[in-house]
């Protein structure tokens, strides 16, 4: 039998061996693209907002594992927590699980509205998939409505209502009877509504991956007044908006929005273990799955788990006790003023949106006459993924760890966990501003990341 890496084995594992293992066990294509722009890193330390490469060089980390991160890299709380019922079993199914059941009763003090029946899953994908299954059920109706450039994660049933074809391409025909409106448009949506044929509308509060898209106002209890008076449900996908990212515990709180099913994942695990959940009124669920003959009809094996659900009971009390959408309000405040300032300086940025620590930074589309002077790869990269440069700049010159957003590549998220500092921000403010100053154009950020990749290359051969 061939030696297998054992735990005590990571401490000596080098960024080299990391990238063999990538490449030849996992996602070949993924670890290439990661090496294009240097972003393959080996991090080997987290705390709070800090994370640590093979090196020892230090980052800030702005993107928060995607809104995973609210409560910053391995709270020490959540961790604790998770210990303390160690010796309680796990997977134990043919039983109801207490710490489960505590978390949902948490979540019903605090979620809006009459939302009360939770289902715990292991991931926000999950969380939506179980979301369309209640709305059909409870409603008897099959069609639902989604977004255009609205994203709600890659199983088969959420990528059905994820509005970006890119992700549909090869994986025809999607689940049929899943029709998109454009975000922000009362109108179109009504237009489909009145067909009175729709189970459910899906919507995220403020678009994330569609490239940090906050709505026009009024826009949520809109469209959930439309959704009830054509028969409806309403289904707010909170996954990323959620536990405090906003400025409110949720994002529909801005509005006052009472919907009737909520998606949530992504930090409701502390940044820890993975979770993800629905939750629903009392009068949908049983419409769906009440009485003996219809309690087993959605199941899952690990979902509601004892080390899962005693980190959701953590992170709720750390987001409540640390006043985390409060910080994230004022923090967000401040980091969008800057943002902004910078924007009056360098006509690259196109556009500054947000709501609390869920920030965009959208460049101007550059001049097609450039894109002829550039080649390859990073010729690739110029036409659709400035943001991706401008990452790059950032990670390898100033060590703070952003992306783009999946469904509009060319805005960078700012996302940071929300136990952020005001001075850790004024480090990204300027090195933001040392960036635009130095690289003022597509061509400027091009041939700095040609660099970058060039260096990269060599150094692997």
């Amino acid at each position: 039998m061939k030696k297998m890496y054992t735990i005590s084995d990571l401490p000596q594992l080098t960024r080299a061996q990391v990238r063999e293992n990538f490449k030849n066990h996992m996602n070949p294509g993924l670890c290439t693209y990661l090496g294009l722009l240097d972003f393959d890193k080996y991090y080997v330390k987290a705390q709070g907002v800090n994370v640590w490469d093979s090196d020892g060089n230090c980052y800030l980390d702005f993107l928060g594992g995607y809104g995973s991160l609210n409560l910053g890299h391995n709270h020490p709380y959540v961790i604790e927590s998770m210990q303390k019922v160690a010796a309680r079993p796990n997977l134990l199914q043919a039983s109801m699980n207490g710490v489960a059941s505590a978390l949902a009763y948490n979540l019903a003090q605090i979620t809006p509205g009459k939302l009360s029946n939770t289902f715990f899953c292991n991931s926000g994908a999950e969380a939506v998939e179980g979301a369309l299954k209640l709305a059909r059920i409870a409603t008897g109706r099959s069609r639902i409505l989604s977004c255009e450039a609205g994203f709600h994660g890659k199983t088969m049933g959420a990528l059905s209502v994820t509005g970006r074809k890119k992700y549909h391409k090869g994986f025809e025909p999607m689940l049929p009877h899943c029709d998109v409106v454009p975000y922000g448009e009362l109108a179109a949506l009504e237009e489909q509504l009145k067909k009175n044929d729709v189970a459910a509308f899906i919507v995220e509060p403020i678009q994330g991956e569609g490239g940090v898209i906050v709505p026009p106002a009024g826009y949520l209890n809109a469209a959930k007044e439309l959704c009830h008076r054509y028969g409806a449900l309403f289904v707010v996908d909170e996954i990323q908006t959620g536990l405090g990212r906003t400025g409110k515990m949720f994002a529909c709180d801005h509005e006052g929005v009472e919907p009737d099913v909520m998606c949530l994942a992504k930090s409701l695990g502390g940044g820890i273990m993975p979770i993800g959940a629905f939750i629903t009124t009392e009068e949908i669920w049983n419409a769906a799955y009440g009485g003996v003959e219809k309690c087993l009809l959605h199941t899952s094996t690990f979902g509601g788990n004892t080390w899962a659900t005693a980190a959701g009971i953590a992170a709720l009390e750390v987001i409540q006790t640390e006043n985390l959408p409060q910080r994230a309000a004022e923090l967000g405040d401040y980091l969008l003023s800057g943002l902004r300032s910078l924007q009056e300086k360098y006509p690259i940025i196109h556009e500054v949106r947000g709501k609390g620590l869920l920030v965009g930074v959208e460049f101007e589309q550059p001049a097609k006459g450039i894109m002829a002077k550039l080649a390859g790869a990073i010729n690739k990269l110029a036409s659709e993924y400035l943001g991706s440069m401008v990452a790059g700049v950032l990670l390898n010159e100033y060590r703070i760890i952003t992306a783009y957003t999946l469904n509009n590549p060319n805005v960078i998220r700012l996302e940071p966990p929300l136990v952020v500092s005001r001075e850790q921000i004024d480090v990204v403010l300027n090195a933001l501003d040392e960036t635009f100053h130095k690289n003022r154009s597509l061509l400027g950020f091009s041939l700095t990341s040609g660099k970058t990749f060039l260096s990269s290359m060599l150094r692997k051969k």
